[in-house]
């Protein structure tokens, strides 16, 4: 069974020269429940190989009550460069729901956001969110090549404007300032050091950042990231029985069930193929979007690119790669 859902493109907007934000809206209608900060999975068309599957962050806030990811071109990127030319009002893609764990725990806690190109979009989301229904203060620091390339520029001035005293936002061009440095970076974050950091952005920007705050002791890190997935993680999922399998407990949405799981199936498949909507998106090991919890017995992981060794220590998984290695486990996604 696939998660997947019918998205209908209801509006288009140009944020910068490269870069454009889609409204979106399910069909049937009816509202997908989503937290600040998570990402779809969209199933862009392709000549070579039907489709491909790309993660694109939301750029809306849950109380909004709408869907909009928003998308930037990079070179040699077929699935933004495909959105960025193709999508039109009344067009139709499919997604799975909302994912991730790119999300804060409290609105009420201070933050501090550093975002560069396209990683303020899931910025964007969160201290929305923050202002709106909570009583946090967000600093955001935002990079990018020069001016003519800050996505949502007026958006985050009327955001400012409206919470002077609850949103500090500072800018960072490239043609003017240079590329941040590790001693800039480090200087940009000292002030900071009791908030919880959040940072998204290409790949050498993040792990700048994240030397920068382990270099300060900042211990309350979140680094968001993607990959391009090279698998289908639209497929539908079939599970066959076996006599090898051990018995699984797993709690979801409030609920309690016992399935059969077979030793050479993860443990995301057998969800899937009883019908349970068990979040998920890269399929692949690399974004956590599944991470859920062991809290009795014992799985083994095939891959795992993004838990750290505390997350491994506190019993988190993925559910894409874990087989069952004892005979009963429990599982828990609350």
């Amino acid at each position: 069974m696939s998660a997947a859902v019918t998205l209908r493109v209801v509006r288009v907007t140009s944020e910068t020269r490269d870069a454009v934000s889609l409204e979106l809206v399910a069909e049937p209608e009816r509202r997908l429940s989503c937290r600040p900060g998570q990402f779809l999975t969209l199933r862009i068309p392709s000549e070579r190989t039907g489709s491909v599957a790309r993660s694109y962050s939301l750029s809306s806030a849950p109380h909004e009550g709408r869907l909009e990811v928003t998308v930037k071109r990079t070179s040699g990127g077929y699935a933004s460069n495909w959105l960025c030319d193709n999508a039109v009002p009344g067009m139709k893609i499919d997604s799975l729901p909302p994912a991730g764990i790119f999300t804060p725990d409290s609105l009420d806690e201070d933050l501090l956001l550093l975002a560069a190109g396209s990683g303020i979009t899931p910025m964007l989301s969160i201290l929305k969110s923050v202002l709106a229904l909570g009583s946090g203060r967000c600093t955001l620091i935002y990079a990018n090549r020069d001016e003519n390339s800050v996505i949502f520029a007026d958006e985050l001035k009327s955001l400012t404007a409206e919470h002077p005293n609850r949103l500090v936002v500072l800018h960072w061009l490239e043609s003017v300032q240079g590329l941040p440095s590790m001693p800039t970076l480090t200087t940009l974050l000292a002030p900071w050091l009791e908030r919880q950091l959040f940072v998204c952005g290409p790949a050498p920007f993040m792990d700048a950042v994240v030397t920068a705050a382990d270099r300060l002791g900042m211990d309350r890190v979140h680094v968001e990231k993607f990959i391009s997935l090279s698998g289908d993680p639209f497929a539908e999922t079939e599970v066959e029985d076996t006599d090898d399998a051990a018995i699984l407990e797993v709690e979801l949405d409030g609920t309690t069930d016992e399935f059969s799981w077979p030793r050479n199936t993860v443990l995301l498949d057998v969800l899937l193929a009883r019908g349970m909507e068990a979040p998920y998106s890269c399929r692949e090991g690399a974004c956590s979007a599944c991470v859920c919890r062991v809290v009795d017995g014992e799985v083994k992981m095939l891959r795992n690119e993004v838990l750290e060794r505390e997350d491994l220590a506190d019993g988190y998984v993925l559910a894409c790669q874990a087989v069952p290695v004892t005979d009963a486990v429990r599982v828990t996604y609350e």
